[in-house]
């Protein structure tokens, strides 16, 4: 069986357990394929915890959460030096983000030398404690979560750490037809308890669908639109002088990176050896929502990051 049958499958299962949040399946899976961290968005009790652990089930990597509040410190999420009395030494205690799949969950009530720890390790995959300097496994992701209905007691994430997301996903309530599911499976659960994950992947196998992904296809047509998409929006007012009002800053290189390997990673879990426009349009909005600075002026008028994004999609053209 193929590494893409195996993700397809695995993208089943996912969804199963899920219900309503497929775009949330297929980010933590291109999060995953793409080697990023993701931050998702939403309100509470919409299966974001559920989510990633229900990833981490499918893999033979270690998990844990972290909650994140206001009195939380550095060391709680890196670990800290500890001094043992029989030996007279100092010995390195590891913190939770020694951990194959961390879930931040509310990083925004976190202080921000707290985020900094986090999105250090995130950033460099390693955690500094005095002169020391600790690597974190190859297999490190972490998925944090922001909950947009409660502001007070927060700490809103800077642009320049927000970056260091691959993807800032956001995610709305279910159907009707969906939590009506939601509710059988939690019945069924509740009795039998949960059932025991069918497929289970190995690091070595997540690393060889990251090779797999990586040499996807993508002609020199659709690179020149992904291209023309990100510069886009560092110069919008030659598409439309209403988003140069707009745009006070737009994304970085980081962004055509995350970009190129989410569209990637996309197209390998839909089955296909190449990169369509479609692919890069399919995660444009995740990619970009976090890395475009908006002006006061378009914050006042109610204007969102999607808004820019869906205006540039509409506008850029595709490459012959």
């Amino acid at each position: 069986m193929s590494l893409q049958h195996t993700f397809g499958e695995l993208r089943v299962q996912l969804a199963k357990r899920i219900i309503g949040q497929e775009k949330l399946v297929d980010r933590l899976l291109t999060a995953l394929l793409a080697d990023g961290h993701l931050l998702v968005e939403g309100a509470p009790g919409l299966a974001k915890t559920t989510a990633i652990k229900a990833l981490a089930d499918h893999l033979t990597g270690d998990f844990h959460r972290i909650q994140f509040t206001p009195d939380l410190l550095p060391s709680d999420v890196t670990g800290s030096e500890i001094y043992r009395a029989e030996t007279g030494l100092f010995e390195f205690q590891q913190g939770p983000i020694f951990h194959n799949l961390v879930l931040a969950d509310e990083i925004n009530r976190a202080p921000a030398k707290v985020q900094s720890a986090l999105l250090e390790a995130m950033g460099e995959r390693q955690v500094s404690v005095g002169m020391r300097t600790f690597p974190l496994d190859r297999l490190f992701m972490v998925m944090a979560t922001q909950n947009p209905i409660e502001q007070e007691g927060t700490y809103p994430l800077p642009e320049a750490q927000l970056d260091r997301f691959l993807m800032h996903v956001v995610i709305g309530y279910p159907s009707a037809q969906a939590e009506q599911a939601i509710l059988h499976l939690a019945r069924n659960d509740y009795r039998q308890g949960q059932p025991e994950a069918e497929i289970r992947l190995t690091a070595d196998q997540v690393f060889e669908a990251r090779a797999e992904a990586a040499d996807i296809f993508m002609a020199e047509s659709v690179e020149q639109y992904l291209l023309a998409l990100v510069l886009a929006t560092r110069d919008p007012g030659s598409l439309d002088p209403e988003l140069a009002r707009w745009t006070a800053f737009g994304a970085s290189p980081r962004g055509t990176i995350a970009l190129d390997r989410c569209s990637r990673a996309i197209a390998w879990l839909n089955g296909r050896d190449y990169v369509t426009p479609d692919d890069i349009r399919a995660v444009a909005f995740d990619v970009l929502r976090h890395r475009i600075l908006l002006t006061f002026e378009a914050e006042a008028e109610g204007i969102t990051a999607d808004t820019v994004i869906q205006r540039l999609v509409d506008r850029v053209p595709v490459s012959a």
